[in-house]
């Protein structure tokens, strides 16, 4: 996962060390492992394979789930074992916790867990290499202060040159064809379910000379498709190279034209900010996929009204209108909660409701669970267990339901699949289809890390399964525009 070790050792130790990052949650925490590598990597440090064979562990946590501090605090009595055995070999193994956990209970972590070394915040990784010196002096740090972080400081105050070198060892792996990209962190929006304002603190974007330039360098490695990601990526407005304030769409158009950058996807998005520029990209723009993601939460306007989303079940039905008359062939994807506090069976048939009228391709969905320090977490009118889990498994069985027919609406049509990797059968080829679904085909490996168009024939369980088009195959159809039972 995280590659060899760099030419050039510096900082910390001139000795090589290993790092083992194990990342929980969201595309956002594995972007931030690489960056936490990248700034380790000037300190010495190289990536391990395992925790057991790490001098560094570093857990990068994630808040949104349930139970999610509870698991950390599982793995960290496996690591204490760990680290004790390593200590009665003679050998000095550090640990460390980062990310959203980290970030809500930094204190709480240091007094629960004695063997946890450093505690670092997202908004501190460019820290690490001295937080690390710290820790191996006998010093137990917790860097979680907003005050003092500098947010992008690993994304854009690293030198160019270990960004190349990290590239340079995911290049000694098998080759990544595709990319996530970080963009915006944070969010401005407060819902009140949501701990992100908390621990990521407020809305920041990345300037479009920076995000231009990682995207450049992802190419030059192999990389012809990039994800953009924020937690409220559809927010980002970046400094552009004539001095303006450039929004999401205009962003999207100006990355389109790096030669190689074949296909753009963003994630994940709020009804709030897709604005006309951002509809008109999703027309206008071929580089652009036909996949958006677009969480909803609840079908209910007072449930709605209770997690502060800010938009009523008709705004976000209007919108997705709009954005399918723009681009008729996109797949939706979605977020949803359930139970949330004071929900009904009435609140709970509007969202079943709206899963049968937009027809999702796929979708995200969780039982609701308190977030400490979220206004809902207080809330006295929570929802019994039972009745959650048994919605969710009403929701789920709709969302696949739904997912199902989209996925028969591709069958006989032609796609663009990037190549990515080989399959579990021999002479398989497996890519990435425009709607985001794995395609198996027969082909030669040969054409890994290119885009062939493929027929789509049959259906997998969460996959597509097809054949290479002719070189004169038929015209794309493009898929009906809204997915029904």
């Amino acid at each position: 996962m995280l590659g060899q070790a760099p030419d050039v050792m510096s900082g910390l130790d001139r000795d090589l060390k290993k790092v083992f990052v194990k990342t929980y949650g969201c595309q956002m925490n594995v972007y931030d492992s690489e960056r936490m590598m990248d700034a380790l990597a000037t300190a010495g440090y190289a990536a391990a394979e395992t925790a057991e064979s790490a001098d560094l562990i570093l857990l990068n946590t994630c808040h949104i789930r349930e139970r999610a501090s509870e698991k950390v605090y599982s793995e960290l009595g496996r690591l204490r074992v760990l680290k004790g055995e390593a200590a009665e070999a003679g050998r000095k193994v550090l640990i460390g916790v980062a990310g959203c956990v980290a970030q809500a209970e930094g204190a709480e972590i240091m007094r629960r867990a004695p063997a946890v070394d450093l505690v670092v915040g997202p908004q501190s990784y460019q820290r690490l290499p001295a937080l690390v010196a710290d820790a191996a002096a006998g010093k137990r740090s917790i860097e979680t202060d907003f005050a003092v972080a500098q947010k992008f400081s690993v994304l854009d105050g690293l030198p160019r040159g270990e960004e190349s070198r990290r590239l340079d060892r995911e290049a000694t792996r098998d080759k990544n064809y595709s990319a996530f990209l970080t963009v915006q962190e944070g969010c401005d929006k407060f819902c009140t379910f949501c701990v992100v304002p908390y621990t990521r603190g407020a809305e920041v974007s990345r300037p479009v000379a920076a995000i231009a330039a990682e995207a450049q360098r992802l190419v030059a490695h192999g990389v012809r498709e990039v994800t953009l990601l924020g937690q409220n990526v559809n927010a980002w407005h970046g400094e552009g190279p004539d001095g303006n304030d450039w929004g999401l769409g205009r962003l999207l158009f100006h990355l389109a034209e790096i030669p190689g950058l074949d296909r753009l996807r963003y994630t994940t998005s709020h009804p709030r900010d897709m604005d006309d520029a951002l509809i008109a990209a999703h027309r206008d723009l071929p580089a652009l996929m036909p996949y958006l993601h677009l969480p909803v939460q609840s079908g209910s306007d007072r449930i709605l009204a209770a997690m502060n989303r800010r938009h009523s079940r008709a705004d976000y039905l209007r919108l997705v209108d709009r954005v399918r008359a723009a681009r008729p062939d996109i797949a939706l994807s979605c977020d949803f909660i359930v139970g949330f506090p004071g929900e009904t069976e009435a609140d709970f048939a509007d969202t079943l409701s709206i899963i049968d009228t937009v027809g999702y391709a796929a979708a995200f969905s969780f039982k609701y669970s308190p977030r400490p320090g979220t206004p809902a977490a207080t809330q006295a009118d929570q929802v019994p267990e039972a009745e959650k889990s048994e919605r969710l498994q009403r929701l789920q069985a709709s969302v696949n339901r739904h997912a199902r027919v989209f996925n028969a609406s591709t069958v006989g049509r032609t796609a663009e699949v990037l190549f990515e990797r080989k399959g579990k059968r021999p002479g398989q080829i497996v890519g990435r289809s425009p709607w985001l679904l794995p395609v198996h085909v027969d082909a030669s490996a040969t054409l890994i890390g290119t885009i062939g168009r493929v027929v789509i024939e049959t259906l997998g369980t969460n996959s597509l399964n097809g054949r290479l088009a002719a070189p004169a195959a038929e015209p794309r159809i493009p898929l009906p525009m809204e997915a029904t039972a």
